[in-house]
């Protein structure tokens, strides 16, 4: 079971768990600032035109460039 929970997807993926930890943090972290901007965004128009759109460019780049074959 525990072997499920944190080694299946990590490996299927061709990552360790820490690997997968670090990546899976990095991806949350953009993910939450792009989002915030975004707020941001919504409230005053001018500002941060094309963080979110350029977050979700950047990471789709990255997990289609890691992704294994």
């Amino acid at each position: 079971m525990l072997n499920r929970l944190f080694v299946d997807h990590p490996r299927s993926v061709g990552e360790s768990y820490p690997a997968h930890l670090m990546v899976a943090t990095r991806f949350g972290v953009t993910m939450i600032g792009a989002g915030l901007a975004c707020l941001v965004h919504g409230l005053v128009p001018a500002l941060f035109k094309s963080t979110g759109s350029r977050a979700i460019g950047d990471l789709h780049q990255r997990m289609v460039t890691h992704r294994r074959r």
